[in-house]
């Protein structure tokens, strides 16, 4: 089976919606996100790579009035006007028994075995692939033509007895989607220069 290889560099057109124009947004316009774009979302970030196939990353997308008003007394008081009124909010959790599904998700190996009684292992593991997930989510959004709004302002273990009952899937972090209303942007940041950041051995 033959797969492509891309190594074309993407124009700057698509540079700058995934990254160098890419904000954070706090408001919203008054423009709904479909189911159908979600679903869109969810497969090709899903596509993005994590160890082993891993895929800790477990999603819920608070969409309607009533799973918003459970979320709401979740949020630090900063975050909860921009997120009631955001069409979308992601919460990315993660799994921590999602080495149950490596026989499916990683056949080459005996992967299970890998994480099967060592919790730190497990933890660990779940965070890092789930943060990676989280992120490709954001990119997929960015190119599927909506913005996004990362948050960490919330109380994991009220978002986790609301929306992740059972104790398995912890919270990672929120991402407000939809499509941003620049007149609530904050002025653009400073970032590093290279070199107070990156080094090349």
């Amino acid at each position: 089976m033959t797969h492509p290889v891309f190594h074309t560099p993407l124009g700057d057109a698509a540079l700058r919606q995934l990254f160098t124009e890419a904000r954070t947004h706090n408001a919203w316009l008054d423009r709904p996100v479909t189911d159908a774009h979600l679903r869109q979302l969810a497969d090709v970030m899903k596509m993005a790579p994590t160890s082993v196939n891993c895929s800790p990353a477990r999603i819920v997308f608070v969409k309607s009035a009533e799973a918003k008003e459970k979320l709401k007394p979740c949020l630090a008081p900063g975050n909860v006007d921009k997120t009631m009124t955001a069409p979308v909010t992601a919460i990315v959790g993660m799994d921590l028994d999602f080495y149950e599904h490596l026989p499916r998700l990683f056949p080459h190996a005996d992967a299970k075995a890998w994480f099967a009684g060592k919790p730190e292992h497990i933890q660990a593991t779940a965070f890092r692939n789930s943060t990676l997930q989280g992120a490709y989510l954001m990119l997929a959004a960015r190119a599927l033509g909506l913005d996004t709004g990362a948050m960490s302002g919330f109380d994991a273990a009220k978002v986790e007895e609301a929306f992740f009952p059972g104790g398995k899937i912890k919270a990672n972090f929120l991402c407000n989607l939809g499509y941003g209303d620049s007149s609530g942007l904050f002025a653009r940041s400073p970032r590093f220069a290279f070199e107070e950041f990156c080094s090349i051995a």
